[in-house]
This record gives C-alpha cells, structure tokens and sequence, in this order.
C-alpha cells in the first residue's frame, strides 16, 4: 500500500513567521508532527511519503498517481489549501483520508472525502484500517473518547526534510482545564490534560538527531502547566537531568497560562529544564471582557506586573491579544496598544475575535443569528457580526496593529523588555557555537535591516543600547529586528486588503435570537499545533 501524506499550504500569517524564517535560510517553522504521528501509527511494511506544501514541495502527478491513498491533515486556517489539495486527489481518482480540527469539526462540507478519521487517531485509525483490511471501509470514523497519549508512538520523523525547518515540535500533553468560550481546545481533547511519561519526551528528543540543527523546540501543548503536579514531579526533572547529561544548545518554547506566574517553583524548573519562549492567551487588559469570555483565569490580577515577573524571571513571553469582544468600547483599542506597549512584550499576536466551530462562542452566536457562514478562517477576519459598528471595529483592529507593529513601536519594546531581562538564572545555560547558518543568518539581518532598512537608526540605537547595557543580551537586537520586518510586511499584507473589505463591510441589524437545539489537532490527530 503507497500512502501520501499531504500537509496544506499555511496562509501567510503571525504563526507561519515565513519572513522570520526566510531571514534564518528556512523554508517552514516546523514540521507537521500530527501527520508525522499518523504515518507512524500506519503499517509498517506500507510505503509512506510526505509532501508539505509549506516547504516548497509540489503535489505531483506523478505522486498522486504513485499513491494509494492521500492521508491529508489540516487545520481551520488550511481551509483553502485543503481543498485544493482535495480536488488535485479528487481529479486524478485517489482516495482521500481526512482527519484534524478542520474536518472533526467541519466534515460535512467536505462532500468529496472519501474516508473521514477524526478526533484522535490513536482511536479512530485503527478501526479505519481494520475495516479496510476487511474491505469495508466506513465513510467516517469518530468517538467522544480520548487517547491514551502514553500508546502514542514516536513521529516517523525520516519523512520530512528535516533541514528545511526553523525549529522542532513536540507534544507532551493535550487537554486544558480551563473554558475560554472562544477556545476549542477542550472540544476537542477534553478539560483534564493528559501527559505522556517523560521517557517518551526524552526518546522524541532524541529521536530528532543532532539538535545544533534546530533553532528551538516547541513544546506543541495548549496549556504546558494544565497538570502542574505531574509536571513538576516527572518531566521537568526528566528534563533537567537530561539537559545537564547531554547539554543539547538549544531551548525550549511552549504554551502556558498567565498563572504560571504564581508558582516561583514551577517557574524555576521550567527555566532550569530548558524553557524560554513562552506563549500566553492574554486577550486583552480589561476585565470585563475576560469575564465575558470566561477566561477567569486572567481576571483578579495584574497582567501587567505578572508579564513584567515573567521577564524578571527570565522568561521571553509572546501572547496573543483580541479585539472585538461585546463588551470592547472606542476606548478599547488605545488601551491596548497601551498595554502591549508597557509590557515590553515585543512578539505580539492582535486578532479579531472568532468563533471556531465546536465552542461555546460558536453555539452562543448561532444561537442568537450571529454567525457569518460560510467562512474561511482568517486572522484579519471574523466570523461574528459584532455589537459594535463594524466599521468602527475594523478601523479599531487597523489603529492596533498599525501601531503595534510599526517599527517605532516594535524597537521601544524591546527596549522596555531588554531593561527588565537579565536573563535566567539557571545551573546548565543553554550554549550554542556559532555556525555558519548563524553567521549566514548574521549578515543577512545587518545587510537587510541594518543598511537597506528605513528603520536601520532604530536597530542600532537598540544595538548600541543593549551593547552599553545589556551586553549579554547582543544577539537580541538582531532577533528583534528580524521580528520588525515580519510585522511590517504583516501589516502591508492587512493594509493592502484594507479597501477589499470595506466593500464587504456591512451594517447588520442585529436579528432577534432564535433558540437552537443543534449542536455543532493533536500529536496524533492530523492536527500540527494547538
């Protein structure tokens, strides 16, 4: 049996980073750890090939004519590429298997799949093959159980062009205890996180071959901390004892919530095992609207102190900001950009609020004949008809990310983030010997942002600040500055679409609500990340 796993086109977007990427001799951040788990739960005397869309790899008609079936793994914002990959296989008569959010979700508008699998595939793959072993292959396979993520096998990690990707991803857990209405995350694998052992981490790790390769490795977890009691007394040591017997010159990234803030202990371990990057779903500074959306864990503090601490720490936080919430007012939008800006949090992710399908916002907003549909995921796009005028809601959305990624702001926050960073802390530092990727990556910064840039007197202000200041931090404005660029052309992209959707800008009356009784990935699902 030939089996091609087809991995579809990623929109240009905050989480592609594809101009960061390019920067660093890249093709893609990472690689799709979903479908890679699926080829390795596959019989292993079939022939498995993987064609990722996102490193510049064509689906050929020489491979679909070659393949069996075309296992294909996708997430909301794959839609478009998804089905032109779909109607490529339909075309050429291949058999297509589909599995992932987009389709646990969204299956009945896909009328040409032939086999769905869906939820986790640890589950549903196998019942899938043994019927088509038997000749009786069932249109949709799916079950309200969850895996048992310690049977998950180790990624088929030989199918991907290893090299062509910025970082590596792993997961360790899937599952949040929390109910942000607008997060499909418990939709889909449930409210009490499930862990793998530490001995699975450690051989997926090491599995991944000579790390020096890799800028970083995400820990690909909707929530890192969702069980911090097993965390801290099994992986994080794990870890530690790891780092310290191999000395891999590499960090770790992953997702966790604000709370981590209040555990000075779990803090410590994560730093000492490796960890650096850290994503967290601020939203937005008013409390209201956290409320609203039930994200409590986020509410009855100050977001602003607690990002500060993280920094202190030694952590690098990221988080992500919406706009768009019912509660949000004219006044909103000046106050985040205000916040972003005093937090010094200098990758910042600002999105219109959606409603994905399967969560609470979806249901409460079909509900009350709120939904736009048909809809294509889009970052700069929202799936709600507002309470606020959506004119003024999108004029809002451009004055945040107009100002949050200009260059001017881009560079005072990593300024602010450079004088409260001291770097952590720990007893095995994370050591990396300069290659000549690094010194590629080097020149390639100081010739584009450096001399051809506008913004070129803001990078070296920042350089010669942090070289007076900061001196063991001088890799950062390099970073920083690279994150410019990707911002600038981000909002180009948003910009350059700006007259396209005040064409399609419409002010809806809102309709009286109408009562509803219909209902609406993961390592080893066909998902790539939370």
């Amino acid at each position: 049996m030939n089996i091609l796993l087809i991995y579809p086109k990623m929109p240009s977007t905050f989480w592609t980073m594809d101009h960061l990427v390019e920067m660093v001799g890249k093709k893609a951040s990472y690689p799709p750890l979903g479908l890679l788990t699926v080829a390795a739960i596959l019989p292993t005397e079939w022939n498995k090939r993987l064609i990722d869309l996102n490193i510049g790899q064509e689906l050929t008609d020489e491979a679909l004519e070659w393949a069996d079936f075309a296992f294909v793994g996708a997430m909301n914002v794959q839609v478009r590429s998804a089905r032109e990959v779909i109607e490529s296989c339909n075309a050429k008569g291949l058999k297509v298997v589909a599995g992932g959010p987009l389709f646990t979700h969204e299956h009945d508008t896909f009328p040409s799949v032939d086999h769905f699998v869906l939820n986790e595939a640890e589950i549903t793959l196998p019942l899938f093959l043994a019927d088509l072993a038997a000749g009786t292959p069932k249109p949709l396979y799916a079950t309200p159980d969850f895996a048992n993520v310690h049977e998950t096998p180790i990624p088929l990690w030989e199918l991907a062009d290893m090299d062509k990707y910025a970082y590596m991803i792993v997961q360790y857990s899937r599952g949040c205890p929390y109910m942000c209405d607008f997060c499909d995350v418990t939709a889909l694998f449930g409210r009490k996180p499930r862990v793998k052992m530490p001995e699975q981490i450690l051989a997926e790790l090491e599995a991944l071959g000579e790390l020096g390769r890799f800028g970083m490795v995400l820990f690909a977890d909707d929530n890192l901390i969702g069980n911090q009691i097993t965390l801290k007394k099994t992986l994080l040591p794990a870890l530690i004892e790891w780092r310290a017997r191999t000395k891999p010159p590499l960090g770790f990234s992953t997702q966790v919530t604000i709370n981590l803030v209040d555990d000075e202990k779990l803090m410590d371990l994560m730093l000492e095992a490796g960890f650096r990057h850290i994503f967290s779903g601020i939203e937005t500074p008013e409390e209201g609207s956290l409320l609203a959306s039930q994200k409590r864990q986020n509410t009855k503090r100050d977001l602003l102190a607690n990002v500060q601490r993280l920094h202190e720490k030694g952590f690098i936080v990221t988080a992500g900001f919406i706009v768009g919430f019912d509660t949000d007012t004219s006044e909103s939008f000046q106050r985040q950009v205000d916040f972003i800006q005093e937090s010094g949090i200098v990758i910042a992710t600002i999105n219109l609020l959606k409603a994905p399908p399967g969560t609470e916002l979806y249901k409460k907003m079909r509900d009350a004949g709120r939904l736009i549909e048909p809809f294509d995921f889009d970052e700069n796009e929202s799936n709600i008809i507002p309470v606020m005028d959506p004119q003024q809601l999108h004029e809002g959305f451009d004055f945040v990310l107009r100002h949050v990624y200009s260059p001017d702001y881009v560079y005072r926050r990593a300024r602010t983030f450079l004088q409260a960073y001291p770097g952590p802390k720990v007893t095995n530092r994370i050591v990396r010997k300069l290659s000549a990727g690094d010194l590629g990556t080097f020149f390639r910064i100081l010739f584009r942002l450096g001399i051809l840039d506008a913004s070129r007197g803001r990078f070296w202000n920042l350089f010669f600040w942090t070289l007076r200041n900061r001196r063991n931090l001088l890799e950062y404005p390099f970073f920083f500055a690279a994150l410019s660029l990707q911002f600038q052309r981000m909002y180009q992209r948003y910009d350059a679409a700006a007259e396209t959707r005040k064409m399609q800008i419409k002010v809806v009356e809102m309709p009286v609500p109408v009562p509803s009784s219909a209902s609406a990935e993961s390592g080893a699902s066909f998902k790539q990340s939370a």
